[in-house]
C-alpha cells in the first residue's frame, strides 16, 4: 500500500505483508507449536511449560468446550491475570472455533455484567480471587459453564499447594463465593481428554476476539478482531522486529496483562510465532519481586508502558540487574516520555523504542525502527499500513500540520460488536479508522502524536497538549510522575493544572512552576499544582486523566 508522506521505505523491513497462506490465527499458532515443540514456551512462578505441553493442554481444553456443544462463533470469557492457564485457555478457545472475550480481573460487578451480557458469552474461565464478582451477576447473563481456577493450580506439587495456602489463608485474597456449577481448570482438561476434537473450518473473516474498549466515545464496546486482523498484525510486528530477534532464542518478559491487546498480540502471539520463552509476571505492581524474577533469567525483550519503565528506573535495585542479554525494549499504550527513554538507555544500554496503536488496530499501527535511537515519534506506518492526518471535516492535511491520525490496513477492526451506529462514527468516507488522537507527520514520514483529541487544553485560544507539559515536568529530578489536565478559568477559558507525585518530599509548587517556565511558553505553564501520593491508572499503568478531571469539574460547578 502507498504510504502517505513516506518518501522511501526502510530497507530492513518489507513494505507489505501477505496473509494468503494463513487461513486462520489458529493455523498460525499451530505452526509455532509444532516448530518449537520441545522448547519452553511459558514460565510462571518458576514452573515451565513447553510448546508441546501447551499444544496438548489446549487440545484438551478445546475438546472440552466442544463436548459442551460450543463451536464456531460461541463466546468464551477469560478473566485472569498472567498465569499458565491463560495461554492454554486462549489457544484452546481459538482451536475450538470459539471467540475469546478478554475480561479485566479487576472489573466491578457492574462492568463484568455489561461485558458478559453484551458479548453473549456462555462460558467463562475465572481465577477464584474474582469469583465473588461473577457470583453477583451470573444470573443476569447467558453464562452456563464456569471454570474456576486458582493461582497455584498449574504449578503442581508442593509449590502449588503453598501458593494457594498463602493466597487463600495468609493474604486472604479469595473472598467467599458460591458457584455450584463451577469446575476446576484441571478437571476441564481431564474431561476434554476423554473426547476427540473435531476441528471447525475457520476462515480469515471469522471472529477471533471481542476486545472491549471505551473507544473514542461512550460505553465499553466490543471491538471485533478477526482471525485475519490478528494474523496480519502478528506478521506485521514480526517483520518489524526481525532485524534484531532470533527465532527460537528470545526470552521475553511479560509484565503487561495478556488480556490487554498490547501484550496479547505482542508478547503472547508474536513471540509465540518466533518460539520465544515467555516469563509471566502475575503482579507487575510489586516492583521489588518483579525485579527479583527478572534477575533469574536472561531477558532479551521487555514491553511496557511509560509508567512501568519509570517505576523500574526509580527502584534502586533495578540498576543492579545484568542487562547483557537485553536486546529489545518496546513501549506503547501511552506516550513514552523522553526523560524516561533517556534514563532507560543510560541504565540498560538499550533504546526504548516507541510503538503506537489501539484496540481497534489489533493493536500495532506505527513502530519506530528498532535499530534507531529514541526520537520522540511513534514511528513509521508498519507494513501494509497507511496513515493519513485529517481535519475535523475529514480533509487530508499537509505535511507537518496537526490533525486526527487516521489508519487503514489489514489489522483494522471491521467494527464494534452489535453496534452499527458506533461503527459508523469511527470510519472516514474512504475507509480510514479515526483514532481520536492528534498528530502530524514529518518530512521523513515519522508520525508524531501530540495528544488525545479530547484531552487537548484550550488556553486563550491556544492549543496545549498535556503530553508536552508532562514531558517538561518529568525533566525535574524531584518529580516521579506528572499528569496535566485543563481546568476551567474565567479569563482564559482553561488553564493547565498539573498533578505531581514527588520523588523529593521537599519539592514545592513554586519550584515546579519555575522549572516549567524555563521549558514552556507562558500559556503552557501550569497555573495550579496538586501533589498526590499516586496517580490513577488503568490496568496496564496508563494514567487516567479522566479520573483527574472529574473532581475538578465537580468542584468548579458546585
Amino acid at each position: 500500500m502507498e504510504r502517505i508522506w513516506l518518501k522511501q521505505y526502510p530497507p530492513e523491513v518489507p513494505a507489505s505483508i501477505s496473509t494468503e497462506s494463513i487461513p486462520s490465527l489458529s493455523h498460525l499458532i499451530d505452526e509455532a507449536l509444532a516448530e518449537f515443540a520441545s522448547q519452553t514456551a511459558y514460565i510462571s512462578m518458576g514452573k515451565s511449560m513447553t510448546y508441546s505441553e501447551l499444544n496438548d493442554m489446549a487440545e484438551a481444553f478445546a475438546a472440552w468446550l466442544q463436548s459442551l456443544g460450543l463451536g464456531r462463533g460461541d463466546r468464551v470469557a477469560l478473566m485472569m491475570p498472567n498465569l499458565l492457564q491463560y495461554p492454554i485457555a486462549l489457544v484452546g478457545t481459538l482451536r475450538a472455533g470459539c471467540v475469546v472475550v478478554n475480561c479485566n480481573p479487576l472489573y466491578t460487578a457492574r462492568e463484568l455484567e455489561h461485558q458478559l451480557v453484551d458479548s453473549g458469552a456462555t462460558t467463562i474461565v475465572i481465577v477464584e480471587n474474582f469469583a465473588h464478582t461473577l457470583e453477583k451477576v451470573i444470573h443476569k447473563t447467558a453464562v452456563r459453564n464456569v471454570v474456576v481456577t486458582s493461582l497455584g493450580e498449574m504449578l503442581g506439587g508442593a509449590k502449588g499447594l503453598i501458593v494457594n495456602l498463602v493466597v487463600r489463608h495468609v493474604k486472604k485474597l479469595v473472598p467467599a463465593y458460591n458457584l455450584p456449577q463451577a469446575i476446576g481448570f484441571k478437571d476441564a482438561l481431564n474431561l476434554g481428554r476423554g473426547h476427540t476434537l473435531s476441528r471447525p473450518s475457520l476462515g480469515p473473516e471469522d471472529i477471533a476476539f471481542l476486545q472491549y474498549t471505551g473507544g473514542t466515545t461512550g460505553v465499553s464496546k466490543g471491538a471485533i478482531l478477526t482471525h485475519a486482523n490478528i494474523s496480519a498484525n502478528v506478521l506485521q510486528a514480526e517483520a518489524w522486529i526481525k532485524p534484531v530477534v532470533r527465532r527460537g532464542q528470545e526470552f521475553i518478559l511479560t509484565a503487561l496483562p495478556l488480556y490487554h491487546i498490547f501484550a496479547l498480540t505482542a508478547n503472547c502471539l508474536t513471540f509465540m510465532r518466533i518460539g520465544a520463552q515467555n516469563l509471566l509476571i502475575t503482579n507487575p505492581r510489586d516492583i521489588p519481586n518483579f525485579i527479583k524474577e527478572w534477575a533469574k533469567y536472561p531477558v532479551s525483550t521487555i514491553t511496557g508502558v511509560n509508567t512501568l519503565f519509570n517505576a523500574l528506573l526509580n527502584n534502586p535495585e533495578f540498576k543492579n540487574l545484568n542487562f547483557s542479554s537485553l536486546r529489545l525494549t518496546l513501549g506503547g499504550g501511552m506516550a513514552v516520555l523522553k526523560p524516561v527513554a533517556d534514563r532507560w538507555h543510560a541504565t540498560t544500554g538499550v533504546v526504548l523504542s516507541q510503538a503506537y496503536g489501539l484496540t481497534e488496530t489489533s493493536p500495532a499501527a506505527t513502530i519506530n525502527l528498532i535499530t534507531e535511537s529514541f526520537n520522540g515519534s511513534i514511528g513509521l506506518p508498519i507494513s501494509s499500513t497507511d496513515v493519513s492526518i485529517r481535519d475535523d471535516e475529514g480533509r487530508e492535511l499537509a505535511q507537518g500540520d496537526i490533525g486526527e491520525i487516521c489508519i487503514k490496513g489489514p489489522q483494522v477492526t471491521p467494527g464494534y460488536w452489535n453496534r452499527p451506529d458506533e461503527t459508523s462514527l469511527i470510519f472516514t468516507g474512504d475507509g480510514y479508522l479515526k483514532t481520536g488522537d492528534l498528530g502530524y507527520v514529518d518530512e521523513q514520514g515519522y508520525v508524531f502524536i501530540v495528544d488525545r483529541k479530547k484531552d487537548m487544553i484550550l488556553v486563550s485560544g491556544f492549543n496545549v497538549y498535556p503530553n508536552e507539559v508532562e514531558e517538561a515536568a518529568a525533566e525535574h529530578p524531584g518529580i516521579q510522575e506528572a499528569a496535566a489536565i485543563g481546568m476551567p478559568d474565567p479569563q482564559c477559558g482553561e488553564v493547565v493544572k498539573l498533578f505531581v507525585v514527588r520523588k523529593d518530599p521537599a519539592l514545592n509548587e513554586e519550584a515546579i512552576i519555575a522549572h516549567c517556565r524555563s521549558l514552556l511558553t507562558n500559556y503552557k505553564v501550569p497555573k495550579h499544582i496538586e501533589f498526590r501520593d499516586e496517580l490513577p491508572k488503568t490496568n496496564v499503568g496508563k494514567i487516567l486523566r479522566r479520573a483527574l478531571r472529574e473532581p475538578v469539574t465537580s468542584e468548579m460547578t458546585n
